[in-house]
């Protein structure tokens, strides 16, 4: 697949996005919008629809900039409450709707605002759904000062962690990401890294995977759900 076919995908699947959520929004709706290259598309496919609700809770600088640029209200998350719909995508989602996110640093945030919706909404071009999570590395936000101490225990799990120079999250943190070793149960991971010291969060969505994945094909895109 080209770069040029790639991004059509991913602009199918962010207008899909609007037109899924269209029929919810109200003056009060506001809404969950997640970071990546798909979620921009998706942005600016949102643009006409500005004056239909009241806001967007932002999951990173850069989404809170690009919403800002196009007129649309960036609310804090303390004050809102529960979110109607997120919308995000994925840098690999399995047939469980599980996900691997964080490729943009931004995995902290999105776990944050993906907890606090009624609705998570995942928009991917179909080379992100896998059979098994691990083929992109799995990234962790740490605390600077564990890094290497976060390090060693990733090694004790049989990854390979690879400190991310030069990134430094939102939140101030950094980034490690894990090689070499595809993902049996996503669940238990995500659980057992949250709990080592140091570890912010780790880039495994299992325990608030997607409720519905919008995914890019060559053949149009495909609505999935999933019952939980």
């Amino acid at each position: 697949m080209t770069s040029q076919d790639q991004s059509e995908l991913k602009k199918a699947v962010a207008q899909a996005a609007v037109r899924e959520i269209r029929p919810k929004l109200a003056r009060d709706t506001v809404l969950g919008v997640g970071s990546g290259s798909t979620v921009n598309l998706f942005i600016e496919a949102l643009a006409p629809l500005r004056d239909e609700f009241a806001g967007a809770v932002a999951s990173s600088t850069e989404t809170e900039r690009r919403l800002k640029a196009i007129g649309i209200e960036v609310l804090d998350l303390n004050q809102t409450g529960t979110l109607s719909v997120y919308v995000d995508g994925a840098d690999e989602i399995d047939g469980d709707f599980a996900m691997i996110k964080g490729g943009g640093a931004a995995l902290t945030r999105e776990k944050i605002v993906a907890a606090c919706a009624s609705q998570f909404i995942c928009i991917a071009d179909g080379s992100k759904y896998v059979r098994q999570l691990g083929g992109f590395p799995l990234p962790i936000e740490v605390i600077p000062m564990a890094r290497s101490y976060v390090a060693r225990q990733m090694v004790a799990l049989g990854f390979s962690p690879v400190y991310r120079q030069g990134v430094v999250t939102d939140n101030g943190n950094q980034i490690i990401d894990l090689y070499d070793q595809l993902i049996d149960n996503a669940g238990d991971l995500e659980t057992r890294i949250n709990q080592i010291a140091g570890v912010v969060t780790n880039g495994l969505f299992a325990h608030r995977g997607a409720d519905l994945l919008l995914l890019g094909t060559s053949d149009g895109v495909q609505r999935l759900t999933l019952s939980r």
